[in-house]
């Protein structure tokens, strides 16, 4: 008998429990748009999912200090919320899938490049943080994905080995950051297409939303394999 505690599923938050990475453009755009900056927040922003602010913002206002880096970061996340706030809503099937999986004994944790306001705006306003043993934000870390610190961080923070930890992810930085980290992942079909996830290191399936996967069905199957890591 498969003793689930010895495991975790690590989850990335933005597109992947929530659908808003839309909002988020629209956000980098607006502020953009405030600085005179002629840029397209869409060209860059599958690039820079999953990187914190403190990394994304210098690429854009390379002069800025760190107290300017800080505020035109805060702009945006307060752009974001304001807009996303009206269509706050999990992903279909999340709800259900991490009740499953907290029944069956598994360890959850979300591991996010997004600053604790926006963290607390999303799992606190769905009411999804008492899911979780561990939440990990961009506060926690030096780096964002495609550096592996912050599943790191969840996979020590739960005391469960990386090779052990599934990942549910939706960013190209993300799926590089699991592979960096010794970890399989799952990924959302929110911003890239089943082809371009399923190209990606440590993939071993996709999905579209949690409807389409059950919690003890995908524990059996991938995390025993990623026990034993073979990419």
């Amino acid at each position: 008998m498969i003793d689930y505690k010895e495991f975790a599923f690590i989850f990335d938050m933005d597109g992947t429990l929530v659908d808003n990475m839309r909002y988020h453009t629209m956000a980098w755009q607006k502020m953009l748009d405030e600085n005179g900056i002629k840029a397209r927040a869409s060209d860059f922003l599958i690039n820079t999912a999953g990187k914190t602010n403190r990394e994304i913002v210098p690429t854009i206002f390379p002069n800025a200090g760190p107290e300017e880096i800080a505020r035109l970061g805060d702009r945006k996340e307060e752009l974001y919320r304001e807009l996303f706030a009206p269509n706050l809503r999990p992903i279909a099937g999340a709800v259900e899938f991490l009740e499953s999986s907290r029944d069956i004994g598994i360890n959850l944790a979300v591991s996010t490049a997004a600053p604790p306001a926006n963290v607390a705006f999303v799992l606190d306003g769905l009411d999804l943080r008492r899911y979780f043993r561990e939440v990990t934000n961009s506060a926690d870390v030096k780096h964002g994905k495609p550096h592996p610190d912050l599943f790191l961080r969840s996979a020590e923070m739960l005391g469960i080995v990386p090779a052990r930890c599934l990942v549910f992810e939706d960013a190209l930085n993300g799926f590089e950051a699991a592979f960096r980290a010794g970890m399989r992942s799952i990924g959302v079909t929110t911003v890239n297409s089943a082809e371009t996830i399923a190209a990606q290191p440590s993939v071993v399936a996709t999905i579209d939303n949690f409807l389409e996967i059950d919690a003890q069905e995908t524990a059996a199957r991938y995390i025993l394999e990623a026990a034993v890591p073979n990419f």
